[in-house]
């Protein structure tokens, strides 16, 4: 039989629907894409704001309209806050953000005998990591390994402590092989995701740190890159600096979580850190990883923020100085603390804030990459764009270089200029693939 799968959200996500893709051809089914006349189709959700849940609903409804007589199955965030939306909604399948493994094996028997099934538990009682298969899809140059499962910050504005429960990691050993494992297949980088990779190790015998894992899995690939996935502020220490910005092929790109660059604002979102430790985490990062990219989410117009509140964001960022940023007007997600917040704003305000911003993180955004012409670069190539080959500088810059077709290759490339969403250079001729 033959499945295809819509992912919404998170790399946790991805990495999931990559791992289920991979069960599904053990047990001899072929993976199609969504577009495709297939035998079951399967949607991914995100439920991290109510804009998420209803991107959901509309695919799945697109996806009954045109496939009308398929199985369709729904997994992940939105299933697990919200199963009966989806049950109205004709899915044949529900698995949650849990059990993807047997949510596999529960598609494969819908899909002979057409009987609805479900499999849902209670996140907040999870105390086991989920062990599944690490890689990525067949085209793709990098691969994603899980680490860690769960979140135990409990922000103000976010579900997703609820949807995915507790922290749960996985074991040092487990991580390190799956890490041999895709660089033996060929891939050149691996990207370290999970939910809240800061808080690795808490729920482990001895309590080992997130740096003792990054270490062993640089160590472990030496010929591969390895990009980190989001880290939280509290995590960046002159002591986690130490001990990892000696491996060469740990990738000078830090995602820090941010969402808002003012200290009122901050605490309302019951984050736990203010503006001051959040700045000294961004100001370690460029110290020990000179040139290193320091990209962020951020916020706008949190319940009760003030024009002044958000002047100070503003602000902020100018000194953070972003490599990027993802910029999110505040979306009410039902469930949460925040939604019961006074000073809701109106989508207007939404819209002129997260314009003003992503103003600033575009300009903040071109400086960066403008500051690397005249650099070599070394680039993972990709895949054609136009009359371009792309692919990434270990800063995660996107680089576009005219000339031969070049696919899960490094080469150098000199920086000539800024273009488009990233930057153009020239391939190193004495260079060879």
């Amino acid at each position: 039989m033959k499945f295809a799968f819509y992912t919404l959200g998170c790399k946790t996500n991805q990495y999931e629907t990559q791992a289920m893709e991979q069960l599904f051809r053990e047990l001899g089914h072929e993976i199609g894409d969504f577009s495709e006349v297939c035998d079951g189709y399967i949607v991914n959700t995100c439920s991290v704001t109510a804009v998420a849940d209803k991107k959901n609903r509309a695919v799945l409804r697109r996806c009954r309209r045109e496939h009308p007589g398929a199985v369709i199955g729904v997994g992940g965030c939105y299933v697990q806050h919200d199963p009966q939306a989806l049950r109205d909604l004709g899915a044949d399948v529900l698995g949650g953000s849990g059990g993807r493994e047997a949510f596999v094996h529960m598609m494969i028997a819908t899909a002979a005998d057409r009987q609805h099934r479900e499999a849902l538990d209670d996140a907040l009682r999870r105390r086991e990591f989920e062990v599944l298969p690490a890689g990525g899809l067949q085209k793709r140059t990098r691969a994603m390994v899980n680490v860690q499962d769960g979140c135990r910050n409990f922000c103000s504005y976010c579900i997703i402590p609820y949807t995915r429960g507790p922290v749960r990691s996985a074991p040092l050993p487990l991580a390190v092989a799956q890490c041999r494992d895709l660089a033996r297949q060929g891939y050149r980088e691996i990207v370290v995701t999970g939910i809240e990779i800061a808080s690795w190790g808490v729920d482990l015998p001895g309590k080992p740190t997130p740096d003792t894992l990054i270490a062993a899995i640089c160590e472990a690939v030496p010929d591969c890159r390895v990009r980190l996935g989001s880290l939280e502020p509290r995590i960046v220490t002159e002591e986690f600096c130490r001990a990892i910005e000696k491996y060469p092929n740990l990738c000078p790109q830090f995602h820090l979580s941010m969402q808002s660059g003012c200290d009122t604002v901050l605490a309302r979102m019951k984050r736990k850190y203010d503006t001051r430790r959040y700045l000294q985490s961004v100001e370690l990062l460029k110290t020990h990883f000179p040139g290193c990219a320091v990209t962020t989410d951020m916020i706008v117009a949190f319940p009760g923020e003030t024009e002044e509140e958000f002047r100070e964001s503003l602000a902020f960022i100018r000194r953070c100085g972003f490599a990027d940023m993802h910029i999110f007007p505040y979306s009410r997600r039902p469930g949460t603390p925040a939604d019961k917040m006074p000073g809701q704003h109106p989508n207007a305000v939404k819209e002129a804030r997260s314009k003003a911003a992503i103003a600033v993180a575009q300009e903040m955004s071109e400086a960066y990459r403008r500051g690397l012409i005249g650099s070599v670069q070394t680039v993972l190539f990709e895949e054609p764009e136009g009359e371009s080959v792309t692919g990434h500088c270990p800063n995660y810059v996107k680089v576009y270089v005219e000339g031969e077709a070049l696919h899960n290759v490094l080469r150098d490339v000199v920086i000539t200029h800024v273009f488009r969403d990233g930057v153009g250079g020239e391939l190193r001729k004495e260079n060879t693939p």
